[in-house]
């Protein structure tokens, strides 16, 4: 078997774990030597392989690639773009052949969500297309838990432990000024279609610690009377109230709350600012004092408080990747298989790439109370063990002491190209 080299880029928004799977791609790559050589990464996604921005992961020491596993965020650069069809853009398949021939790239690694899925999968089809062989393998990642297939992504586990902390402890600290004070906090979280972040904010009340949580899915087409109605009762039994809202929400009229207008590069609602929006229908339908916060990229960044649950799935999937990539699989991406609950097991299994591009998964409805505020007891047994466990970085002088890699650029062999 030739040796050949691979490319590995992360896309879309990035994760407190999503470089625990760059860890989990580059030291196992590393680890077959006599099958893979160098692995390129590509400066902000797939724009580093359109443009050759190509960076040399064997300039980083085996330290420094370890430390991925503790740092946040996306240690080569995120983007957001999505390849469009071989008919729409002929020329940018044909440029990341001349790419992979240039590099001798045998191996293609994408990090991602849905997007990212579906970029894959034209990637993985350029063997059949255009006759270049490229074995393309999926890594998951999103906060959003959107991936089907797969029982959970990668990313996620760590945010939900965020908001759920966050629900925990906002609350108390409104519980402490209701009296004289704030009655109600509004929490606004990621999750443009689907509400498993918002779920999430539900865990935050417990048998042994309840809390009045009032959740606003984007499943759940927003009632302003209900709403209102379920706060004011809140309001009255506890003396407070905290509300966790995903941005993605939408009215009767089918339109997000938080819509303003905008559109991101692959044509999505811009979202944020929901927040407001609720915390200014509570103050004129109820005249409550209210605070409202927006968790934002503090939610998604949060190394500091990640699920140990999620570490490890995480760098499982990127050392599932070139484990399958070296088995010859193809247009493949690994999976989180839930063996049982109870205690909590999992395992890794595959997905064909077909079947996960362009599919969001939705809350179920079973997830979901039946007036639609709060989350089941069924949802509470799935969500649970995902947020299970600590996994602190290594802290200095206080702080979190994250890696910064060299990310040495590789020589251009090929003419300058244009997006």
């Amino acid at each position: 078997m030739a040796i050949k080299n691979a490319f590995y880029a992360q896309s879309g928004g990035v994760t407190a774990v999503i470089n625990a799977s760059a860890a989990g791609v580059l030291e196992t790559a590393r680890q077959h030597r006599d099958k893979i050589g160098t692995v390129y990464a590509g400066r902000n996604g797939i724009i580093g392989a359109l443009t050759e921005d190509l960076i040399d992961t064997n300039a980083d020491s085996a330290d420094a690639i370890a430390g991925l596993r503790y740092t946040p965020s996306g240690a080569f650069g995120s983007c957001r773009y999505k390849l469009k069809s071989l008919e729409q853009n002929r020329r940018e398949y044909e440029r990341l052949i001349e790419i992979f021939k240039a590099h001798d790239i045998g191996y293609f690694f994408y990090n991602g969500g849905g997007d990212s899925a579906d970029t894959c999968l034209k990637v993985s089809q350029l063997s059949g297309t255009l006759g270049y062989p490229i074995q393309a393998i999926h890594v998951p990642k999103t906060v959003d838990n959107d991936l089907p297939i797969t029982d959970c992504c990668p990313g996620f586990g760590s945010v939900a432990k965020y908001i759920a902390v966050s629900t925990r402890e906002a609350s108390f600290d409104v519980a402490s000024m209701a009296k004289t004070s704030t009655k109600v906090f509004v929490l606004e979280v990621m999750g443009r279609h689907a509400g498993w972040i918002a779920a999430a904010g539900g865990l935050a009340s417990s048998s042994d610690c309840e809390i009045p949580i009032v959740i606003l899915f984007p499943e759940v087409t927003f009632d302003k009377e209900k709403f209102l109605t379920k706060v004011d009762r809140y309001v009255k039994d506890y003396g407070y109230c905290s509300v966790v809202v995903s941005e993605g929400v939408k009215g009767g009229d089918g339109n997000f709350l938080s819509d303003q207008g905008l559109r991101d590069a692959f044509g999505h609602a811009q979202l944020g600012g929901v927040a407001p929006v609720v915390a200014n229908i509570i103050k004129d339908g109820l005249g409550l004092k209210y605070h409202w916060g927006v968790a934002d990229y503090l939610q998604r960044a949060a190394r500091h408080v990640a699920s140990k649950t999620d570490v490890e799935q995480a760098y499982a999937m990127g050392k599932a990747a070139v484990e399958y990539a070296l088995a010859g699989h193809n247009s493949v991406m690994p999976t989180i298989v839930r063996e049982s609950n109870s205690p909590y097991k999992w395992s890794v299994g595959m997905a064909k790439l077909s079947d996960v591009a362009n599919v969001e998964k939705m809350m179920p409805a079973e997830f979901i109370s039946e007036d639609g505020f709060d989350i089941t007891p069924a949802c509470r047994e799935y969500l649970a063990p995902l947020i299970e466990g600590e996994d602190y970085p290594p802290y200095k002088n206080g702080l979190p002491n994250y890696v910064r890699l060299k990310n040495a650029a590789v020589p251009k062999k090929l003419s300058e190209f244009k997006l």
